[in-house]
């Protein structure tokens, strides 16, 4: 605590950011905030959604009002700090506003990992043994997963948060990227952070392939499944159930494995912050879209409440 008081007092970092002030960049953080208001409100309304209307209170639905919820944290971690420096053109963010910044971070990425993984079993249940799936995917074990998922991924983000902002920053400030992470951090630690970096990378490897394993896993045996239906509308449907998923799926586990599961030597500041906007904000934005457009209950809700909405006025 003591070490953190003294850095604190010493000043912050400066984020170098991802965009100048030419006029290609001025049209690109232009469309990086619409797609940030646009992650915002799809969020907001599908949680929204999933609580007030009745036939979206099921585990799937459930799950994605989590998902969501995780994707609201992320993209409010992030992006409000970055368009405030990018506009005021001061770059700083001090010692203790990096340490959080890491620990939501690191916690909502590494929930969201776990969690995507999950829900991939909650597909296989519901295609697999229709018949038991209100019990093997009862309110109590629905909890019990999202519990999990949050558990583990905030662990694991105030374990790095502490470790990282304990290590001794002597020189350099200058964080070459648009917020702190911690890979872009440890480079101006001036302190032997090898020890540390393999753990992180054993981390990476049990919040990002464990749960990915479980998603393959899954779908192998929901493939299975799916080959032994007779009726192709079954098939069709049994598939359709499972597209969004697999779509949320790519997107992150891509990005995120990208990044973090990479070899250090063919790593690049330039290719990490550009991956790194895909996943913190482009995706966030993505989940809701692939969620509600493809999904026929989600879009009933929404024709529902703009009914409403309608007679409300007339009246």
């Amino acid at each position: 605590m003591e070490m953190w008081l003294n850095q604190s007092s010493e000043g912050g970092f400066v984020l170098l950011g991802i965009f100048s002030y030419s006029p290609a960049d001025l049209v690109l953080f232009s469309a990086v905030m619409v797609v940030f208001t646009v992650a915002l409100c799809g969020n907001v309304l599908l949680i929204f959604l999933i609580y007030v209307a009745p036939q979206l209170h099921t585990p799937m639905y459930f799950f994605l009002s989590q998902l969501s919820l995780m994707d609201l944290i992320l993209v409010c971690d992030i992006v409000p700090k970055m368009a405030v420096n990018f506009l005021s053109g001061r770059k700083s963010i001090s010692f203790v506003g990096c340490g959080i910044q890491i620990g939501f971070f690191v916690s909502l990425v590494g929930s969201e990992g776990l969690l995507l993984g999950l829900m991939a079993y909650d597909r296989y249940v519901a295609i697999s043994h229709p018949l038991h799936y209100p019990i093997l995917m009862s309110r109590r074990v629905c909890l019990q997963i999202a519990g999990s998922s949050w558990a583990f991924g905030i662990t694991d983000g105030l374990i790095q948060m502490v470790v990282v902002m304990t290590f001794p920053y002597c020189g350099s400030r200058e964080v070459d990227h648009f917020f702190c992470e911690v890979p872009a951090l440890l480079k101006l630690a001036c302190a032997d952070t090898s020890l540390f970096d393999t753990l992180l990378f054993a981390c990476c490897v049990f919040m990002l392939l464990l749960p990915f394993s479980i998603v393959v896993a899954s779908y192998a045996r929901i493939l299975g499944a799916v080959l032994r239906m007779h009726s192709a509308r079954a098939r069709k449907k049994a598939l359709a159930t499972c597209s969004s998923h697999l779509a949320a799926v790519s997107l992150f586990y891509g990005a995120a494995m990208f990044i973090y599961l990479r070899p250090k030597r063919y790593r690049a500041p330039s290719h990490d912050k550009v991956v790194s906007v895909f996943y913190t904000v482009l995706t966030p934005m993505l989940n809701p879209l692939i969620y509600s457009l493809r999904n026929r209950e989600v879009m009933g809700a929404v024709r529902k409440g703009l009914g409403r909405c309608r007679v409300g006025s007339q009246c």
